[in-house]
């Protein structure tokens, strides 16, 4: 059961030792950055020689090049602003050591930091993510920016978390926003998804109304709130941008 660990990056300098300083366990580390214009590459080298670059095509079509890139029978996927725990890492060397040959595949939950806070509800908890998965079963689909791996096999599920800093601040989660807005609404105008009001007046509510009251994201105070409402406010940006994509292209053929 050899492991590769896979991990795109853009720009992650104040995150890539972190993430790959944990991952000292495994048989090898890849690593793709999108062209960095900080010291990620750099940082990246003292964990690895398995540093490529690699211009941005998306995160699920980067995440799936470092998978053809990498030697091993077995993909971890790590994102630079994760970290896999050292109770975590035990977990995954138990299962390597002992192996099942039914298994093609393994779930790990994930702890999720906004901006300081681990949340605990909001529907962030608990948060499985297939990343562990036989090479020869498994790739990534989805819809960008949100990737998930398809996996043709069975899984299973570690109870130890990897933890996930996902947004230290305000002012990045608001700059993300922005960015996986456009990718968002661009992915939706790909598949032929016509933008309705319903989408600006109800989808943003019930969004709010599902993490804050179905979730009991309320548990988890002040930053809990925060997060709803801007989660809210992410589908209602989407939405606007797939407004303005469709209107764009209706000018366009007049």
């Amino acid at each position: 059961m050899r492991i590769s660990a896979t991990v795109i990056t853009k720009n992650e300098e104040g995150n890539i030792e972190r993430c790959l300083s944990a991952l000292d366990f495994v048989d090898e580390i890849v690593v793709v950055d999108a062209e960095s214009s900080d010291r990620t590459v750099e940082l990246a080298g003292k964990f690895t020689e398995r540093v490529y670059i690699n211009l941005w095509p998306g995160h699920i079509q980067q995440k799936n090049h470092a998978i053809e890139l990498a030697q091993g029978e077995w993909i971890l996927s790590v994102d630079a602003d994760e970290v896999i725990t050292p109770e975590l890492k035990q977990e995954i060397l138990a299962a390597k050591k002992n192996h099942d040959q039914a298994i093609d595949g393994y779930h790990i939950p994930r702890r999720s930091n906004f901006i300081g806070r681990w949340i605990t509800h909001c529907g962030w908890s608990p948060d499985y993510h297939l990343r562990l998965f036989l090479k020869s079963k498994g790739r990534f689909g989805g819809m960008n920016p949100h990737d998930i791996v398809v996996l043709k096999g069975t899984t299973a599920y570690f109870r130890q978390p990897m933890l996930h800093y996902t947004y230290p601040s305000l002012e990045i989660y608001l700059s993300r926003l922005n960015s996986y807005t456009t990718i968002a609404a661009k992915e939706l105008k790909t598949r032929n998804k016509r933008f309705r009001l319903r989408h600006i007046i109800l989808s943003p509510l019930a969004t709010f109304l599902k993490m804050y009251i179905l979730k009991a994201g309320f548990m988890d105070g002040w930053e809990g709130f925060m997060l709803c409402v801007l989660s809210s406010y992410y589908v209602l940006v989407k939405y606007l941008k797939l407004w303005e994509l469709n209107l764009q292209e209706v000018m366009s053929e007049n």
